[in-house]
């Protein structure tokens, strides 16, 4: 019989619910305004960023958190350059960037000998092996992405909107979005230790689009997808320590039966 207090009594459990628990808030939050301004994708093109920047940090010995997270906060801010000069489309951006960085993370890794490289860590996650000081990195920057979120809210709102109306108000929009670019950045490297490379995009789009089915405000799309966000991530932490499955995975295919579900109840 399954016993949760056994699978909390594990310390690399207790580790991986904290981090996930404060990852799929801030990831929910995200969320809800990348959806809602069509660029849902942004987040799987800056997880191959992150990829590839993982795969660079194993080859030169480098912390791998400390070493991505600058890497996609600075393509993030390629990708917003290019879409504000109109040079180029922004799926057209995100996919560019996104093959440049999955194929150098792949190249690297390739060519690598006697590196202890596990190519499924960097592509499907492994957050049953976080440590402690990864747990205190992924609580601070969550925190950062949650609180930043809440004292912005109103300008995030604005901008998800209607940006062209925000800056005729006065908002600086350029300014918020280079926010925005950073909340972002830090959402998808964090994630990628909880769902990797292949699923983080998961963790930023099912939560909304569930919500999206049955709230009908903003506000409520936002507080209804962290809910959401939460109960698909302990259940299917729960799930994957019962039954021996991969975490990411486990987790992404609950969050799909409770948009089905969310879906069936609008029809």
């Amino acid at each position: 019989m399954f016993d949760i207090f056994e699978m909390f009594g594990q310390a690399f459990i207790l580790r991986s619910f904290i981090a996930g628990f404060f990852i799929v808030i801030a990831a929910a939050l995200i969320g809800t305004s990348l959806v809602l301004r069509r660029n849902a994708m942004i987040g799987d093109g800056l997880s191959h960023v992150g990829f590839g920047a993982f795969a660079l940090a194993t080859v030169f010995n480098f912390a791998p958190l400390e070493f991505a997270l600058p890497i996609v906060i600075l393509m993030s801010f390629l990708i917003l350059r290019l879409n504000e000069q109109n040079k180029v489309q922004p799926d057209a951006a995100i996919a560019m960037v996104s093959a440049g960085a999955l194929a150098l993370g792949t190249f690297v890794i390739s060519i690598t000998k006697g590196v202890n490289t596990d190519i499924n860590n960097y592509l499907f996650g492994s957050i049953l092996s976080i440590s402690e000081s990864d747990l205190i990195l992924a609580v601070v920057f969550s925190l950062v992405v949650i609180l930043l979120f809440l004292f912005c809210y109103n300008k995030i709102f604005a901008l998800t909107f209607d940006e062209d109306f925000a800056r005729a108000v006065g908002i600086k929009t350029d300014f918020y979005n280079i926010v925005f670019a950073v909340l972002c950045s830090i959402v998808v490297v964090l994630g990628m230790r909880l769902m990797g490379a292949l699923l983080i995009s998961s963790l930023i789009i099912f939560p909304t689009m569930s919500a999206m089915q049955v709230a009908k405000t903003f506000k409520k799309v936002v507080i209804l997808s962290t809910v959401i966000s939460l109960i698909c991530f302990v259940f299917g932490m729960i799930v994957s320590y019962n039954f021996a499955t991969p975490t990411g995975s486990t987790i992404v295919l609950v969050n799909v039966l409770v948009f089905l579900f969310c879906r069936f109840l609008r029809v």
